[in-house]
């Protein structure tokens, strides 16, 4: 499907039911809930990406958590792998605040758009190969809307999954001249966008010191220097409504 406005391609993704094992798991975990959240109403499908539609910077996360964007609706919202993304962002100047609790907040990203490679919330953030393939044109349709001129992709995965797109496209030969490590970019052929990689966010990394705030906020600053401080209208899609 060709998709014309990321408004219709997160509309699509909502309504999306491909991977009979995360529509188990997601609506489980949204009619059980956790004792903190029973009196929330849980987003339960899923979970379309969020920020700016003009943004030169598209960052790929893994999926949703089971009771953050999972329960909110808003990627990296309500969780605290979310907390420590969106206080560096706001320290680097990519969102006007530094908290994202609930979809109607009163976030803004600017310049910087946040998608997932798999939309639903895995058991054990642990996604399977083919629930990664049947998400795959979900981040590629994000690629041909926004035309970013970086991507930052936040953990291994996100990083395998992006190159293996290309890979299967033609445009790179090959993963192995990628190697993924904290703080690394690389110009990639033709015009690609540049490629930076992070730890991702968990608390597996935080709590550990493995990725810290300021280790986050460097490679967000690298980013924004390579894009030259450009200013971007300070819009937003904040992910498509209930059907």
């Amino acid at each position: 499907m060709k998709f014309h406005t990321l408004e219709q391609l997160n509309q699509e993704i909502v309504r999306c039911r491909k991977c009979p094992r995360l529509v188990r798991y997601r609506e489980k975990v949204a009619r059980e809930k956790r004792r903190a959240f029973r009196d929330c109403e849980y987003w339960g499908r899923p979970v379309p990406g969020f920020g700016d539609p003009h943004a030169e910077l598209l960052i790929l996360g893994l999926a949703p958590a089971a009771h953050g964007g999972n329960r909110t609706g808003r990627v990296f919202t309500g969780d605290r792998s979310g907390d420590f993304l969106y206080q560096a962002l706001y320290r680097a100047g990519f969102a006007n605040q530094a908290t994202s609790t609930v979809r109607d907040d009163g976030l803004r990203l600017e310049n910087a758009y946040i998608a997932a490679v798999v939309r639903c919330a895995p058991p054990a953030n642990k996604p399977l190969p083919l629930e990664l393939a049947h998400c795959r044109p979900y981040f590629e349709a994000d690629l041909e809307l926004l035309r970013p001129r970086a991507v930052l992709a936040l953990g291994s995965i996100a990083m395998r999954a992006y190159l293996g797109l290309l890979k299967g496209r033609g445009e790179i030969p090959s993963l192995a001249a990628f190697p993924f490590r904290h703080g690394a970019n690389y110009k990639l052929p033709g015009e690609l966008p540049r490629l930076f990689a992070s730890y991702h966010p968990s608390q597996q990394n935080t709590f550990t010191g493995k990725l810290t705030e300021a280790m986050m906020v460097r490679v967000l600053r690298d980013i924004r220097k390579f894009l030259g401080n450009k200013q971007t209208p300070q819009s937003i899609s904040s992910g498509a409504k209930a059907p």
